[in-house]
C-alpha cells in the first residue's frame, strides 16, 4: 500500500516546530515568547533599503537593537555584536540573539576566556564543527549560550544568550 502524501504533513509540522522552537535542556517546554518592544519593533519596522534587514546574501544589515535593562550587566558581549532580537519568556527568562563578526573560532575563544573572567562558571558544553553551546552560572544568573556559523555570511556567527536570575 502506497502512503498518502497527506501522511507527511504531520511529520513536517513536527519537524518545523522543532526547528523553530529549538531543543535544549534550558527550555523544557515549547512556548510562545512574550512580545517585547524590541521584537515588535524589529518585526514591524524593517530597515530602509532591503526591506527585511538582510543583504542580498542573507547577511543582517539592520542596526543593533539596544540591550534590555534586565540583561545581566556583567555578562560579556563581544565587541561589535549586533543585537537582532530580544525575547522575554515566562519564568523571568530573557533571550538575546546577536550576530558577531570575527568568526566562529574567535567568538568561541572570547566566550571561553571572558565568561569565567566575569565570574560565570561554564557547565555541560560541547563544540562541534560550526556549532557550540554551554550552560553557565554565577551567584546571580543562570544561562546558556549558543554559537552557530552563518552559512550565508562568511566570518559572521549567531550568538544567543538565554538568561534568568537565580532565585
Amino acid at each position: 500500500m502506497k502512503p498518502s502524501p497527506w501522511a507527511a504533513v504531520p511529520a513536517g509540522a513536527v519537524l518545523t516546530l522543532a526547528a523553530v522552537t529549538g531543543c535544549s535542556a534550558a527550555s523544557k517546554h515549547a512556548e510562545r515568547p512574550a512580545a517585547t518592544p524590541y521584537a515588535a519593533e524589529q518585526a514591524t519596522d524593517p530597515p530602509a533599503g532591503d526591506g527585511d534587514g538582510a543583504a542580498p546574501g542573507g547577511c543582517p544589515t539592520a542596526a543593533s537593537l539596544p540591550l534590555p535593562n534586565d540583561f545581566p550587566e556583567s555578562l560579556p558581549m563581544p565587541d561589535g555584536a549586533v543585537v537582532t532580537s530580544v525575547e522575554h519568556r515566562t519564568g523571568g527568562r530573557l533571550v538575546v540573539a546577536t550576530v558577531v563578526r570575527g568568526g566562529f573560532d574567535t567568538t568561541l575563544a572570547f566566550l571561553h576566556k571572558e565568561l569565567p573572567k566575569a565570574g560565570y562558571i561554564p557547565e555541560e558544553g560541547e563544540v562541534e564543527e560550526g556549532d557550540a553551546e554551554s550552560d553557565f552560572s554565577s551567584a546571580a544568573v543562570r544561562g546558556r549560550w549558543t554559537l552557530r556559523k552563518m552559512s550565508a555570511c562568511e566570518g559572521e556567527v549567531y550568538l544567543t544568550y538565554l538568561t534568568s536570575a537565580v532565585s
